[in-house]
């Protein structure tokens, strides 16, 4: 009675290192069976592969079948035993499996057979062998793009913003090169983080974001300015590692790219956008800008008027801030919550004079009680509901982030692909250095372009998500405008600044408080809101009209509590 067997055959459908196809590897193992009075009882094709188990589905098949006797073989016959495995561990452990079931495993074009003890040996030694060989090409080539950077060229991946590549060398784009200069300048010269200077860029339309290779996004972001700045190169430096693909603790064949925080610059051949002097004053400032308090205290609370309120001196927003008070012995006692204005320190280069810290509470309740007062009237509760545009157009976004979505999806196939190909390579053929090199080089632009997506789908997301915070639906705010006074209080503090932001454009304040205790300059709404017999967008506590009512507003109020 013949002795049954499997054959198995591996390769990429676009790359056939070995001059082999699957047609021809199968045509050579059924001419060895038929040689060795085999009898084939199953084919199984893994085509284009990867390099770990979890890659190939029908090996997985196979040896499930192996494991549950279906067939009761003798052997598994391969054309190689790289086709088998190029994993030492995996084909160690597969072949294990085969055998504790009484398989074997032959390698025809190596002359490998495990159920002789020679066979065995030589499984261990190539296996191991062809693993190790291939690190060693991965560190020859990291070593050879190390080795670029060292002498200042380019090596690899697209050219950052403000540079062409051009026969591999950096030069110069000049339209792109003038908003790198205005980013540093902006960063360096006034009080603007990386946000205002994202902005600053999108409001001018002097400056018009281009369209790279890896970028699909219109508008400057944050982070767009903050790679600028944290980016050596446009002080004519070129580093190396600053990102490194680096193992999953845990997990086998499998890794992810880190950024590290530490890294080799050289000088490089291609020009400056920067001076030295200045990147290196942009990186003194980024270690203070540069990162985020993690809280650790009145976790529950939240700056309600952040951003909203206004420096009654320069204008500017004003921003929530901490006094922390600690009993004599330094442990945590209470917060003292403030607001302040964000360019006490300097402003278009110029130092905004007011020091006043206002406590949060004080303000935080004056508009709440003018918001009350509003309300209750009930010529504002029929014009409110008529007047709130419902409408959240994010229709654009979502497209934008659908679009970015199939792009990363067809950049990670793309990527997969590649890496299959890799693994196909045969390590005997006399090109496979060259191949290597060259294959893992646009694997490396692989992860570049889908670093760069996935940071553009989280702005789009995170965009998507701000226009549906500052914007509750008609309905909601209608409701809970109607039941300010019976529900505000109820809100936790983000709650009460989402709801906020929603109705309130901007809260100006006078410089103090006023001899009959007013604080509150002006409102300014979102939309129009029925005040003093009609519709108004913004109310000023400089109209004596204004005053007049609000201060009744506020007495009948304080009476109505008493």
């Amino acid at each position: 009675m013949k002795k049954r067997c499997y054959i198995y055959t591996r390769v990429s459908t676009e790359m056939q290192a070995d001059g082999y196809s699957l047609d021809a590897q199968k045509e050579k193992l059924k001419k060895y069976a038929e040689y060795q009075a085999l009898a084939i009882v199953g084919e199984y094709t893994d085509a284009g592969s990867g390099k770990n188990l979890a890659g190939r589905p029908n090996f997985q098949r196979m040896l499930t079948d192996i494991e549950q006797q279906k067939d009761k073989i003798d052997f598994v016959l391969v054309f190689k035993l790289s086709r088998f495995g190029r994993n030492a561990a995996d084909v160690l452990s597969s072949l294990q499996l085969m055998q504790d079931y009484g398989v074997n495993l032959v390698c025809t074009e190596d002359g490998i057979d495990s159920s002789k003890d020679s066979g065995k040996l030589m499984i261990s030694v190539l296996s191991a062998v062809a693993e190790i060989e291939r690190e060693n090409i991965l560190v020859q080539t990291m070593a050879g793009r190390k080795e670029k950077a060292r002498v200042g060229e380019w090596n690899g991946g697209f050219a950052p913003y403000g540079y062409d590549l051009i026969d591999g060398k950096l030069v110069i784009a000049e339209e792109e090169s003038e908003v790198i200069k205005v980013i540093y300048n902006q960063f360096a010269t006034t009080n603007k983080g990386i946000n205002s200077i994202a902005s600053y860029l999108n409001d001018n339309s002097e400056y018009q974001k281009k369209k790279r290779q890896n970028g699909t996004l219109d508008a400057f972001s944050a982070s767009f300015v903050k790679g600028v700045l944290d980016n050596p190169v446009y002080m004519g430096k070129i580093s190396y590692g600053r990102r490194k693909n680096e193992k999953i603790q845990g997990e086998r064949n499998k890794s992810h790219i880190v950024k590290q925080k530490e890294f080799p610059v050289y000088n490089g051949i291609h020009e400056a956008i920067v001076s030295e002097e200045l990147w290196q004053a942009v990186q003194e400032k980024r270690k203070f800008t540069g990162f985020k308090y993690e809280k650790k205290y009145s976790l529950d609370h939240a700056n309600i008027l952040s951003g909203i309120l206004r420096c009654p001196l320069c204008g500017a927003p004003m921003y929530g801030n901490v006094n922390r008070k600690k009993k004599s012995d330094g442990t945590y006692y209470r917060d003292y919550f403030y607001y302040a204005c964000k360019h006490r320190m300097r402003v278009n280069g110029h130092q905004c004079d007011y020091k006043k810290q206002w406590g949060q509470a004080k303000i935080d309740e004056a508009v709440a009680e003018v918001i009350t007062k509003l309300v209750q009237n009930e010529k504002f509760e029929k014009a409110i509901k008529g007047k709130i545009n419902s409408k959240i157009d994010t229709a654009e976004l979502e497209k934008e982030l659908e679009n970015l979505k199939k792009l990363q999806r067809q950049t990670e196939g793309a990527k997969t692909k590649l890496a299959q190909q890799i693994d196909s390579l045969d390590i005997m053929d006399s090109l496979y250095n060259k191949k290597y090199e060259d294959m893992q080089d646009r694997l490396n632009q692989f992860y570049e372009k889908i670093d760069s997506i996935e940071i553009e789908m989280d702005e789009v997301a995170a965009r998507i998500q701000n226009i549906r915070l500052n914007k509750l639906n008609a309905d909601s705010i209608y409701n809970i405008l109607r039941l300010f006074d019976q529900l505000y209080d109820k809100f936790t503090d983000m709650e009460k600044k989402e709801f906020v932001n929603s109705f309130v454009e901007k809260v100006e304040i006078y410089p103090g408080e006023q001899e009959d205790g007013r604080i509150l300059k002006s409102l300014k709404f979102r939309f129009p809101v029925f005040f003093n017999g009609s519709e108004v967008n913004e109310i000023s506590w400089d109209s004596e009209s204004t005053v007049e009512a609000i201060i009744l507003m506020t007495r009948c109020g304080s009476e109505e509590k008493k």
